[in-house]
C-alpha cells in the first residue's frame, strides 16, 4: 500500500525534476554559497514557491548548512530533503496550514512522527498546532517514543498551549530525574487530563475532555 509520506514525497519529487535557474536568488545566500550551490538551492526554492510551500525554512537550512562549512552537495540535499519534509507535512496537515505550522511539521516528521498522527492532531485542535507540534518534536528528540508522543499530544489536543508547554517540561524533568521517557509522558499526560478536568470544573464550566 502507498502510504501519504510515499505519495507526497513522489509528488515533490516530481516538481523538483527539470528546474532551471532561479528567478530571484535571496541576497542573504548570495555571499554565503558558491554559483553552483546557490543555483540549485534557488532553484528547489521556486519550486517549494510554486508548490505553496514556505521558503525561509529552506534558506534558513541552507544558511546553517553555510555557517558549518557543509560540503556544496550537502548543503544542497539538505535543502531537498527538507522541502520534501514541508511537502508532507502540508499534505497531513493541509493547505490551510500555516508557514509555521508547516515548518513545526517538518520538524516532527524528521524526528519520526509519522504523517497519519499529524493529520489526526490536526483534526482534534481547532486552535494553532504550532505549540502542540513542537512538543511533539521535543518530547520525541527527548527520548519518548514516537507513538507514545503522538499518543500524549492527541489526548491534549484541546488543551491551551501553555498546558501543553507546561506537560511538555514536566516530562522532560521526570526524564532527566531518571523516569522511562514513555512512561513520563504516560504519567504526566494522565495528570494534565485530570487537572484540566479539575479546573474545569472548579470553574462552573462543563468539562470538556482533552
Amino acid at each position: 500500500m502507498t502510504t501519504l509520506h510515499q505519495v507526497s514525497a513522489l509528488a515533490l519529487a516530481a516538481a523538483l525534476v527539470g528546474t532551471g535557474t532561479a528567478r530571484a536568488q535571496d541576497p542573504r545566500l548570495m555571499h554565503r554559497l558558491d554559483s553552483v550551490t546557490l543555483a540549485s538551492v534557488g532553484a528547489l526554492m521556486d519550486s517549494a514557491r510554486a508548490a505553496g510551500l514556505p521558503v525561509e525554512p529552506l534558506v534558513q537550512r541552507a544558511l546553517e548548512g553555510a555557517a558549518k562549512h557543509a560540503e556544496p552537495d550537502r548543503i544542497v540535499a539538505a535543502v531537498r530533503r527538507l522541502a520534501g519534509e514541508l511537502g508532507v507535512a502540508r499534505a497531513a496537515l493541509g493547505r490551510e496550514s500555516s508557514p509555521v505550522e508547516l515548518d513545526a511539521g517538518a520538524s516532527a516528521l524528521r524526528a519520526g512522527v509519522r504523517p497519519e498522527d499529524l493529520t489526526l492532531l490536526r483534526q482534534r485542535r481547532t486552535q494553532s498546532l504550532t505549540v502542540a507540534l513542537a512538543a511533539l518534536t521535543d518530547l520525541v528528540v527527548g527520548g519518548v517514543p514516537p507513538d507514545s508522543a503522538a499518543s500524549a499530544v492527541l489526548a491534549l489536543a484541546r488543551a491551551r498551549d501553555d498546558q501543553i508547554a507546561d506537560f511538555r517540561r514536566a516530562v522532560e524533568r521526570d526524564i532527566a530525574l531518571g523516569a522511562a521517557p514513555a512512561a513520563a509522558a504516560a504519567v504526566r499526560v494522565d495528570a494534565t487530563v485530570r487537572d484540566i478536568t479539575n479546573s474545569a470544573a472548579n470553574s462552573g464550566n462543563t468539562p470538556r475532555k482533552p
